[in-house]
């Protein structure tokens, strides 16, 4: 009789990873954002490299770990970051001017809307992870209405101001979310706390 083996591969939790990811691209973003930086040459490649590749690896390792909340939400927001480093590039005249200037920024404010759509039902999953997440996905939640906002013209000064202070606050709490990740699991124990779900809506 044929025997058969089940081999079990373990894979390690990438969201330490997806996190910096994060932090690293809404940090120099929000520099951009608040003034105290300009253009974006040098925000494309941390977009490319952290945002989205970075973000994309712990999407994929992610679905090894059957985890479909933490699979979703990185890979959606992996393949944001090359949307928008591609939006640069066209919006720059990368690919040609005639292409640059017949871009509407209004087709990113549906964009736009649709991740905000997204991220709100992300921030509900959220809420029976752990409140650091629950809290990045709040923040996320006014950083994609601030850009919804001022890509329509709506109250454009203050929709600025929202996305950009909002895309910092992400920054922070990813930095502290990923730090969680690495040292929580290295040393074995709680060594930063994220808080426990809230317990609303898992049985």
């Amino acid at each position: 009789m044929e025997e058969i083996k089940k081999i079990k591969i373990v894979t390690a939790d990438p969201s330490a990873l997806g996190l910096f990811g994060l932090a690293i691209i809404t940090l120099v973003a929000s520099s951009q954002k608040l003034g105290l930086t300009s253009g974006v040459s040098l925000v494309l490649p941390w977009a490319i490299f952290l945002g989205a590749s970075a973000q994309l690896l712990a999407c994929i390792n992610d679905f090894k770990h059957d985890n479909t909340f933490g699979s979703t939400a990185f890979g959606a927001y992996a393949f944001f970051w090359y949307a928008m480093g591609f939006t640069w590039l066209i919006q720059n005249g990368v690919f040609g001017e005639k292409l640059a200037a017949g871009a509407d920024t209004k087709q990113l404010g549906f964009a736009f809307l649709g991740y905000l759509i997204f991220t709100i039902f992300m921030t509900i999953g959220a809420m029976e992870t752990h409140k650091v997440l629950f809290i990045i996905f709040v923040f996320i939640d006014f950083l994609f209405l601030g850009l919804t906002l001022n890509a329509f013209e709506i109250i454009p000064h203050f929709a600025h101001s929202l996305a950009a202070w909002s895309e910092l606050s992400i920054a922070i709490m990813s930095f502290y979310g990923s730090g969680a990740a690495v040292l929580n699991k290295h040393f074995g124990r709680i060594f930063l706390p994220v808080g426990k779900p809230f317990g609303i809506f898992k049985k």
